[in-house]
């Protein structure tokens, strides 16, 4: 898994999915100002980038939840990897959304799930962990078991393992930060000394 942890991380900053800017911070809709911007929407430009994300996400679960009966995917980024894996795994498909619709069946929930499912969950990023969480226990209140989630990267932020943890949620990532930040350090994306001012901007989150 580690040669597919630096292949994706390789991946994600020649499709430029994800950038770093260590002396140029981008601002985030929260108005965070960081130095790592990730947009995981750009992979399903990518046949072959999106290929080696579903193969991977799909081994994972193998790996770690080979019970898995339902793969779920969290709306909106989710859910076209969702999609992808759960043809992989020749496996039901559903989604969940942030709320509940506010018209017609008011469903946060599409697709069929039981209280008999076992469900993996598919994200596309982890930062906090809060939006994952909220969808596990969405997910949860149908009675089915959340075996865990899955994503294409993680931040590595301190406040995501110990919200998961609260939550006794499991949860496996193909690449993160710090092999994102060694990928880009061996492709010349930043510098040697660049490598302190990003590790210091995500420990002090």
């Amino acid at each position: 898994m580690k040669n597919l942890e630096r292949d994706i991380a390789k991946n994600l900053l020649e499709i430029k999915a994800v950038e770093l800017r260590p002396n140029d911070y981008f601002t985030w809709t929260s108005g965070l100002k960081s130095p790592i911007y990730c947009d995981n929407r750009l992979t399903m430009s990518y046949p072959s980038v999106r290929r080696n994300i579903a193969k991977g996400l799909s081994l994972i679960i193998k790996e770690n939840y080979p019970e898995a009966t339902v793969i779920a995917g969290t709306a909106t980024a989710g859910i076209p990897h969702a999609a992808w894996v759960s043809e992989i795994l020749d496996l039901p498909m559903s989604y969940v959304r942030d709320s509940k619709k506010k018209h017609g069946k008011t469903n946060q929930i599409e697709g069929k799930i039981t209280s008999n499912d076992k469900v993996v969950v598919v994200e596309d990023l982890i930062s906090t962990g809060v939006s994952s969480i909220n969808v596990v226990k969405a997910l949860r209140e149908t009675g089915c078991e959340v075996l865990g989630v899955v994503a294409i990267f993680s931040y590595l932020i301190n406040k995501s393992k110990e919200e998961f943890e609260k939550e006794n949620i499991s949860y496996s990532t193909l690449t993160n930060y710090d092999a994102l930040i060694e990928e880009a350090k061996i492709q010349g994306y930043i510098k040697e000394e660049d490598i302190a001012e990003l590790v210091q901007w995500r420990d002090n989150l």
